[in-house]
């Protein structure tokens, strides 16, 4: 019994990496013979895991999608790495019932309960040993990113009530396209069908959300991403400061590891960083830790408020170099 236990639990852990296997692959795999094989495989059907078959040149086998979700096999690194994965969630947002961050602390607990005593106290361990540095965010409907999910798939137009950073309503109707997961907030990109433009919506502002029958063609992003749209959109008000700094580029990005900063390298451990701020304030910090010469090369606005700045400070000189 001890030996089928084995076979059937390596079996559906192959299984469920989510690729087909033809019959002598798996068999080589469990180091079965194909008649063994078979006998577990209908054991895993009878125990509720789908597992499709296709015979012939050509055929495999593969756990499909059921109408029930069976219970799942982690190995180690995989438990871990879901426990963590969840507990980061759940810190990111609001705790409040429907939320998808309180529905990642209740799925938490509910795999920590099945985790083998060893995982546990290892999984326990983890996640006292950590803090989350994410910056809280609102707390976004679940059940909201699920049926937006399912509008982009299918193409449906939704609509749905909105409330503006000015806290203005106003009703919408869109074609979603993408969803996006940026700094513990959640955005929809969407083609607005009443302004005739892309438009990206906070979907914890969301409100009365419903999917239309209307269907609608697929249209190309006014982006490469979704995401690099967003940050568009994000960095419209912002100023972009470049700079090249006396330092290795692991070092300099290491210090703008809180802004919106693009960093490479250049020759004699120098770097070049271009970065979205909101003031020239914000740069103080990040160049401070660096302890090295600074170049401004771009705007002009911002060089001369750090050389100010900097003379302020000195008396005298200012430390921020003009450009060559």
């Amino acid at each position: 019994m001890a030996d089928v236990t084995g076979r059937i639990l390596a079996l559906l852990t192959t299984l469920q990496s989510g690729r087909s296997f033809t019959g002598e692959e798996l068999a080589a795999r469990l180091d079965v013979s194909p008649r063994t094989l078979r006998r577990d495989v209908e054991r895993l059907r009878g125990y509720g895991y789908p597992v499709s078959t296709r015979p012939g040149p050509g055929g495999h086998y593969r756990l499909v999608a059921g109408s029930a979700v069976p219970p799942l096999v982690f190995d180690d690194d995989e438990a871990t790495a879901t426990l963590l994965a969840l507990a980061a969630m759940a810190t990111g947002g609001s705790a409040e019932g429907g939320t998808v961050e309180e529905a990642a602390t209740r799925a938490y607990g509910k795999v920590d309960q099945y985790l083998p005593a060893r995982l546990r106290h290892r999984a326990a361990r983890l996640r006292e040993s950590l803090e989350s540095t994410t910056p809280p965010g609102p707390g976004t409907a679940a059940g909201n990113l699920a049926v937006l999910a399912d509008a982009v798939r299918d193409r449906r137009i939704v609509a749905f009530d909105y409330r503006g950073r000015t806290g203005r309503a106003s009703s919408r109707r869109v074609e979603p396209h993408r969803q996006v997961h940026h700094r513990s907030r959640w955005y929809l990109l969407a083609w607005d069908t009443g302004r005739g433009d892309w438009r990206v919506f906070r979907t914890d502002r969301v409100d009365g959300l419903r999917t239309t029958h209307d269907v609608y063609a697929p249209r190309p992003l006014p982006a490469d991403t979704a995401a690099e749209y967003l940050r568009r959109g994000l960095d419209k008000e912002r100023t972009r400061v470049v700079l090249t700094v006396a330092a290795p580029a692991a070092a300099v990005a290491d210090a703008f590891a809180e802004h919106d900063a693009e960093v490479g390298a250049l020759t004699g451990e120098r770097s070049r960083v271009a970065v979205m701020v909101d003031t020239w304030q914000w740069l103080l910090t990040p160049l401070a830790f660096l302890d090295a010469e600074v170049t401004v090369q771009e705007p002009e606005g911002v060089r001369a408020a750090l050389e100010g700045f900097a003379g302020r400070l000195a008396g005298k000189a200012p430390v921020v170099r003009q450009r060559s």
